[in-house]
C-alpha cells in the first residue's frame, strides 16, 4: 500500500480540554468527576459530531485542511514501518497499552484492567512519537472499511459520502482485548454512534501547493523516527 502524499497527524488523540476550547463543551464520560479529566481522550463523540469540530479548526487554522485519516493513512501511522501484531512487536502489556489486561493477545500474560481511560502521553510512544494508537480509545477514520483488494493499491479508500453505513475504527480501547489493539484490527459503527470507548485523532493537511509532500523511509520500532508525516 502506497500513501502518495504527506499529511500531519496529531500525536494524541483529541483530549477533553481540546474539545471543549473549539466546540464549547465536553460530552465525555470519564470527566473530572469520573476517573478523568482535560487531558483524558474526549469520548463519546460520534463521526458526525467530529466532522463539526474539523470544520470549527479550519476556522481557527488558515491555509489547512482538518480530517480524520483513513484506515490506510490510520494503519501506516500506527505500525511506524513495522510489520508485527503491534507497534512494539507481537505481544503487549498493560504498561504499554491501556487494554483489558484480562484478555491478553496470543497466550500472553494477564494484567492491568483499568476500566477507563488514561490521559494521553501516558503510555510509550511508537517509533514516530505518536501515542496510544494502540488501545485507550477506538479511533474514528474517514472513510468506511474497504474490501483489501489482495494486490498493491495506492491511496486506498473504503466508501465516503452521504449514506454510508459504517465507518470504520481503529485501535482498540481500554474496554476490550488485546487482540482487538492490534495495528491490523479493525472495526466498524454506525456514524451516528457515539460511544464511551470511542474518540479520535485528526490529520492536518496544508492548502498550499508549497507543501512539502515527501515522507520518511519505514523505521523498525527501535528506532526513534519522526512522529508525523508532512
Amino acid at each position: 500500500m502506497t500513501l502518495s502524499a504527506g499529511f500531519w497527524l496529531a500525536d494524541t488523540a483529541c483530549t477533553q480540554a481540546l474539545w471543549e476550547a473549539v466546540i464549547g463543551n465536553s460530552p465525555s464520560h470519564f470527566n473530572a468527576k469520573n476517573r478523568g479529566g482535560p487531558q483524558h481522550p474526549v469520548e463519546q463523540v460520534s463521526w458526525d459530531d467530529v466532522q463539526g469540530f474539523l470544520r470549527a479548526l479550519e476556522n481557527r487554522l488558515p491555509g489547512v485542511i482538518a480530517s480524520l485519516p483513513s484506515e490506510a493513512e490510520w494503519e501506516y501511522a500506527c505500525r511506524a514501518g513495522t510489520l508485527t501484531a503491534f507497534s512494539f512487536g507481537d505481544q503487549v502489556t498493560p504498561g504499554q497499552v491501556n487494554y483489558n489486561g484480562h484478555h491478553p493477545y496470543a497466550g500472553g500474560s494477564k494484567g492491568l484492567y483499568r476500566e477507563s481511560t488514561v490521559p494521553v502521553r501516558s503510555l510509550p510512544a511508537n517509533a514516530w512519537g505518536l501515542y496510544e494508537m494502540h488501545g485507550n480509545v477506538w479511533e474514528w477514520c474517514a472513510d468506511g472499511k474497504r474490501e483489501y483488494a489482495g494486490r498493491d493499491e495506492t491511496d486506498p479508500r473504503g466508501q465516503e459520502g452521504e449514506g454510508v453505513a459504517a465507518r470504520a475504527l481503529r485501535g482498540g480501547s481500554f474496554y476490550g482485548s488485546a487482540g482487538l489493539a492490534r495495528s491490523a484490527d479493525r472495526s466498524g459503527v454506525a456514524p451516528g454512534s457515539a460511544i464511551r470507548d470511542c474518540g479520535f485523532r485528526f490529520a492536518l493537511r496544508s492548502t498550499s501547493p508549497a507543501a512539502v509532500t515527501e515522507r520518511p523511509a519505514p523505521r523498525d520500532a527501535a528506532h526513534n523516527g519522526v512522529s508525523r508525516q508532512r
